[in-house]
């Protein structure tokens, strides 16, 4: 007969059993998940991607208050916008390469869904609908091609499917902010075609004073959206056709005079922005045969750029500028995606023709003057790029792109000018996989920005040569500590051929140089932790060195001196804590070091640090959220923009409540 009392001894493994499971429960609760990424135009696993990358989930992005690419260059190391004061117009510096205004190119290339924005205008996303976003460092030509020669911002949107989605949240906040996202998905047709909406209504008053007028200068007002139309046929058809839209109806920018007091002007003269970008694109893909796979991406991108800016800010109109730029790209990629053997490999063709009208205006004491000009071009390029294993924990990855480029320019009412160029760009990495979460790779790339014209300047400083990169890099990345732990860090050295400098002359008028050469090099490091209990911690630092090496501008003599609005370091912390009773808490610092504006090295804005923190409640489908941005009120001006005349005023301590909900 058995006996119905419990053995001691049994209680005990009773016990130990169910203590064993709480712990393993405990850790697979804090576990970070695996994360796929498509940095190299393929779907792989994060620690297997042998490149410096840095990636955000749509949802991590949404927890934290980020709606905006400052937010993500925040949060990445060696990346960082420069400041303009102006909506729309944000040139990226990574590694210490910097974007040009002027010159209509980018070091680092812009792709949302596939479609690529090359220049610093129109260079921003409000973060509508995304699924995660991905910033590769390093020269990514052989991928992304010309433009893309400092990394690349590589956004992916949410595809809708047939589960229903939807979220929509309100913002008030300081300077009368009045601020309403919504995202939403749902399917038309089960299994077969599906739509998703996204918008965003932003208004908020500006802080500086035009004591003149007596209002405020530069209230800034938005509006974006997002559809995306998708059809899947079957199992081997995904279509989806996207239209996006950026609106931007601000008035001034955040620029006063060096002499005057801080965020004030006495300005006579209207100053506006009503700038817009819209963007068409048709994403087909096709699994033509099991692993063989034929993805179609056509696309009209255009950014209309249209200020008027006073620049004495007095209230005599005795200087104001203005542009009415309308930039229009219309582009074809095509990718074969397939296997042989254990090898990954991917064959592309892409195309595109841009197609620019351009009208700078100034007025000046002795009148005014415009100048129209029509720059066009086209390129055409082919490429590849291999995954194969080579052993056991041996992995080479390999890839080449030919590209031929043709830039085409004139002033209105005279001749044009012609260049053209063609560049083989390749890339190799060799990694060893020396543990299932953790790999070490070496990589040589090239990487290349396209020369052109100067459209505004003196007809000395019209043309300007291709810049040509090469860069060297050491990394290793992994997970540790039961994958609670991410970190990856990486060494580089790149060697900078006729490096393309920002130069200001007269108020208004920029123009590109070539540097002779430089050599950047640093150092990007990061890591996620989850500590378990609701705790969170994320850190990145970046520190770059970016000199030049010879440079001389007629009698001038730049050697040694900083790459302009190249900082040395940047730097962040982010903690969390979420508690089980759905209140949470977070504090994020970040900083950068000084930067100078000009390649004598004359003028700067100072290093700054800025604390932003933010709690809330969750509960059930309905989330309550307070945040302050620049907590301290830190001041980080740019002192002596616009060669010496002009400061960029930082933006001052913001308050605001958010309520979001999502069903």
């Amino acid at each position: 007969m058995v006996s119905s009392r419990t053995n001691p001894r049994t209680k005990q493994l009773w016990l130990l059993a169910l203590l064993a499971s709480l712990s393993v429960a405990a850790q697979a609760e804090v576990e970070l998940p695996a994360v796929t990424v498509t940095a190299n135009k393929q779907a792989q696993p994060l620690e297997a991607v042998a490149a410096s990358v840095s990636v955000f989930g749509g949802d991590e992005l949404a927890a934290a208050g980020i709606d905006s690419l400052e937010g993500v260059a925040r949060m990445t190391p060696g990346f960082t916008f420069q400041a303009s004061g102006q909506s729309g117009l944000q040139p990226p510096v990574m590694r210490g390469l910097t974007a040009n205004i002027m010159g209509f190119s980018s070091s680092v290339a812009l792709v949302v869904d596939g479609v690529p924005t090359l220049r610093g205008q129109g260079f921003d996303d409000n973060l509508l609908g995304i699924e995660r976003v991905e910033v590769l460092r390093g020269p990514q030509s052989t991928l992304y091609g010309r433009n893309a020669e400092a990394g690349v911002v590589n956004i992916v949107t949410r595809k809708p499917g047939n589960d229903p989605y939807a979220a929509v949240s309100v913002d008030l906040g300081s300077r009368d902010k009045r601020a309403l996202r919504f995202d939403a998905s749902h399917a038309l047709m089960a299994d077969t075609l599906y739509l998703g909406v996204a918008g965003e209504f932003f208004e908020q008053d500006g802080f500086i004073d035009n004591t003149f007028k007596g209002h405020k200068e530069d209230d800034r007002e938005r509006r974006n959206g997002r559809l995306a139309l998708r059809w899947t046929p079957g199992d081997r058809t995904d279509a989806t056709l996207r239209y996006t839209q950026r609106a931007y109806r601000d008035a001034g920018s955040l620029w006063g005079s060096v002499t005057a007091p801080r965020a004030t002007v006495r300005s006579g003269t209207d100053s506006w922005n009503d700038s817009t970008a819209h963007t068409v694109s048709l994403d087909v893909e096709r699994e033509l045969a099991p692993d063989l796979r034929l993805r179609s991406i056509t696309a009209n991108n255009e950014f209309i750029d249209r200020i008027q800016q006073d620049i004495d800010f007095m209230p005599a109109d005795i200087l104001h500028v203005s542009r009415d730029h309308h930039f229009r790209t219309l582009s074809q990629e095509f990718r074969l995606e397939g296997r042989f053997g254990q090898a990954r490999w991917l064959a592309g063709f892409y195309a595109d023709r841009d197609d620019h009208d351009l009208s700078f205006g100034q007025k000046i004491p002795v009148g005014s003057t415009t100048t129209s000009a029509r720059q066009k071009g086209s390129s055409a390029a082919l490429f590849t790029h291999w995954i194969v294993p080579l052993a056991d924990r041996w992995t080479v990855t390999a890839g080449g792109r030919i590209e031929r480029d043709e830039v085409r320019f004139a002033l209105a009412g005279g001749s044009e000018q012609s260049r053209d160029w063609t560049r083989f760009s390749p890339k190799l990495a060799l990694q060893y996989q020396w543990h299932q979460d953790a790999q070490v790779y070496a990589s040589v790339a090239d990487g290349f920005r396209a020369g052109g014209f100067n459209a505004f300047a003196p007809e000395t400083y019209r043309r300007y040569q291709p810049e040509r990169v090469r860069s060297f890099e050491l990394g290793v990345r992994g997970r540790l500590l039961d994958r609670r732990l991410r970190y990856s860090a990486s060494v580089y050295l790149m060697d900078v051929r006729d490096m393309q400098v920002q130069q200001i002359g007269l108020p208004g008028q920029m123009f590109l140089t070539n540097a002779a050469s430089a050599r950047p090099v640093g150092i990007d490091a990061e890591f996620q932790y989850w500590l378990g209990s609701g705790w969170q911690i994320q850190a990145a630092l970046g520190l770059n060195r970016t000199r030049f090496r010879k440079f001389q501008d007629g009698a001038n003599d730049y050697k040694g001196k900083h790459n302009p609005l190249a900082p040395d370091v940047t730097g962040y912390l982010g903690v969390r804590y979420d508690a089980l009773q759905g209140w949470y808490a977070q504090a994020h610092l970040n900083g950068v070091s000084k930067v100078y504006l000009d390649a004598a090295n004359t003028n700067s804005r100072a290093g700054y640090s800025v604390i932003d923190l933010m709690a809330g409640y969750d509960f059930g489908h309905t989330e309550l959220s307070a945040y302050i941005h620049n907590a301290g009120n830190k001041k980080y001006d740019t002192i002596g923009f616009l060669n010496g005349t002009t400061t960029i005023y930082s933006p001052p301590r913001e308050a605001g409540l958010r309520l979001t909900y999502r069903w």
